[in-house]
């Protein structure tokens, strides 16, 4: 076989899978330049760990053996999941579907360095050992990864925010079965086929999930935001709770900053019903035509947050509900 045979034998499985996901992702929440740089950060993970792997064991600080039973992966996972960790402090994933994608390119983007490096080492290697790292190691690697960001997700969306608790959960359970998965309990090739028979439906299960909850909070948002703005504009909002609460903020606040703060909850409002009605339109295939006036509502969004000053925000962090989901669909709009 010739070596362009033997990659594509080692990868095809993960980016057919890869490529289902991104199919299967309803709402379009990840665009593909960002899966490109999501397999980009994980070639780079893997171009890190590599002289790591070979400088502890070249100088005999741990025996190869031991190495890949135990430390590869926790180095190896700690490097991966490091992208995903950025990502969610940035607000850049919504949901658990692109949580999924996410973790899925990344793990795909390491195999694709990885086996290109035991190409080089392994020449002479018969095509089941291609086949086996291709269902097997690859799929493993782009697996644990993607278990570590759903449950990331899950648990940063349950406390509101990306602390150390919030991650290692995740990333123990990665790194545990990237360690028994290289204690090879069973044949290599039984292995590879527990793995291609556990993947698959593990994905589609989360998938479903999320897109149940997906719909669930478009649906139940979007009323809301309509509801809340309806309120905004005919008069009815100083009888409403919102309305009194910022009402009752005068005493504590100046009046100009009360006014900010109610000019930032309508455009808050605004683009927050604009972005859920690009994921309805994204679902129903319907072009989606640019909007001229969203960068300067973001603009002013961006100024009077500043201008209300940190206090003031924090003040009505409960009306706007800056949530990471929240913020996750004013990004999509910038």
């Amino acid at each position: 076989m010739t070596d362009v045979a033997k990659i594509l034998v080692s990868l095809t499985p993960v980016f057919v899978l890869m490529g289902g996901l991104i199919v299967l992702d309803s709402y379009k929440l990840v665009p593909p330049r960002a899966v490109i740089a999501a397999v980009t950060a994980g070639c780079a993970a893997a171009l890190a760990c590599l002289p790591i792997g070979y400088a502890l064991t070249a100088a005999h600080w741990i025996e190869p053996r031991m190495y890949t039973l135990y430390l590869a992966p926790i180095v190896e996972e700690s490097a991966k999941a490091a992208y995903i960790i950025a990502l969610l402090r940035k607000n850049r994933i919504g949901f658990m579907v692109d949580a999924a994608i996410y973790g899925f390119a990344v793990g795909a983007g390491f195999s694709l360095v990885e086996n290109s490096f035991y190409l080089i080492n392994l020449q002479d290697a018969p095509l089941v050992v291609w086949v086996v790292r291709g269902i097997g190691t690859a799929a493993v690697h782009a697996a644990t990864m993607t278990v570590f960001a759903v449950i990331t997700k899950r648990i940063v969306d349950q406390r509101g925010r990306v602390t150390l608790t919030t991650i290692v959960p995740g990333l123990l359970l990665a790194i545990l079965i990237h360690s028994v998965y290289n204690h090879f309990v069973f044949s290599p090739i039984v292995s590879a086929i527990i793995v291609l028979g556990v993947l698959p439906p593990l994905v589609f299960i989360v998938f479903g999930r999320s897109e149940r909850a997906t719909r669930q909070w478009l649906g139940v948002g979007f009323d809301v935001d309509q509801e809340l703005l309806e309120m905004l504009a005919d008069g009815r909002f100083s009888e409403s709770r919102v309305g009194r609460y910022l009402e009752s903020l005068r005493t504590h606040f100046p009046g100009a900053v009360v006014v900010d703060m109610f000019c930032l909850l309508r455009i808050h409002t605004e683009l927050s019903l604009r972005a859920k009605g690009i994921l309805m339109m994204k679902r129903m295939e319907i072009p989606i035509p640019p909007d001229p006036e969203i960068p300067a509502k973001l603009e002013e969004l961006r100024h009077l947050e500043k201008s209300i000053g940190s206090t003031g925000r924090l003040a009505i962090q409960p009306l706007i509900h800056t949530s990471g989901r929240e913020l996750w669909q004013v990004g999509q709009l910038s």
